[in-house]
């Protein structure tokens, strides 16, 4: 396969990336498909295992309860999870092999994607935290001024609702500031020998000054996925209901064959979509330390 992502000629507009994310998911998609499908189903091992042991999923409350203090339920949560992550890491690796033009080895794209999974899960720990830790300034500044005001106003209710979408679109930009300062510390930690710490540092300093840039591309691929996911689950929906004839255990099976389908190709796709933008961000770093390179010996 060419080389169709590194590296790109010069640093890419959002539209050019967005391009090159559906290159790279388009181009990669069938060979990736079989971890996708594995990832998605063997993520479901506490489902199953729920579904094995009393012939239906507990839904309600009460019966979710008592579900999570089965100790085997955890242990297949913990499986699951590791499964999950494993193969979700292996889809990168073989997309990154392949979009440049190297060979593919299942047994060491499996070996490194278990190898990497606990530092995937420190990554997520150490965003969650630092995502909780931001709540605390936007309540202290934000949401608590605007109690007090609401208070002030004699319960108007359109002011509360008013309040609320103010506090949610700031929450909702500070939470997105994390995330974008660190969406590429996975990439970076899966792809290259740095350390969970190390690349979360990485993301931070190749991130700075995109994180506008990164929220758009972020925000329409967040857009594109929810319609191929509307639009998918209604085809779904038509042929199940085609197929079962009012069989309800037939439509059961047919709609959970598209949610294995729809879940194996949303991974190559968000696979793709970081891909994109880490080879992006790589070029306008390295053209960057370029530039301070050569004015430094000039």
């Amino acid at each position: 396969m060419a080389n169709i992502l590194y590296p790109p000629s010069r640093p890419q507009s959002v539209g050019e990336i967005l391009d090159s994310a559906f290159r790279i998911f388009g181009a990669t998609l069938v060979k990736c498909l079989p971890y996708g499908i594995a990832g998605v189903i063997l993520g479901q091992l506490p489902n199953l295992y729920d579904l094995a042991k009393n012939g239906r999923l507990r839904v309600d409350p009460a019966s979710r309860l008592a579900l999570v203090q089965d100790r085997i339920f955890w242990l297949s949560y913990i499986v699951g999870l590791f499964l999950a992550l494993l193969f979700a890491n292996a889809v990168m690796l073989r997309q990154y092999a392949l979009v440049r033009g190297q060979e593919t080895a299942a047994g060491e794209e499996l070996r490194r994607g278990a190898a990497r999974v606990p530092g995937v899960v420190l990554i997520v720990i150490v965003m969650m935290l630092a995502m909780l830790a931001t709540m605390i300034p936007v309540i202290i500044a934000v949401a608590l001024p605007l109690g007090a005001l609401r208070g002030f106003g004699a319960g108007a209710g359109q002011g509360a609702a008013w309040s609320a979408v103010i506090f949610a679109l700031i929450a909702l930009l500070a939470v997105s500031w994390i995330v974008i300062r660190w969406i590429c510390s996975t990439v970076v930690y899966v792809l290259t020998d740095r350390g969970p710490l190390a690349s979360l540092g990485y993301s931070w300093r190749l991130t700075s000054g995109s994180f506008w840039r990164l929220f758009v591309i972020y925000s329409v691929a967040l857009v594109i996925l929810v319609v191929f996911y509307f639009i998918a689950t209604l085809l779904g929906t038509a042929v199940a209901a085609v197929l079962a004839h009012g069989d309800v255990v037939v439509m059961a099976a047919v709609m959970s064959v598209v949610v294995v389908v729809l879940g194996a190709i949303a991974a190559p796709f968000y696979s793709a979509l970081m891909l994109a933008v880490y080879g992006d961000l790589s070029v306008r770093k390295e053209g960057a330390d370029l530039a301070l390179r050569l004015a430094a010996a000039g």
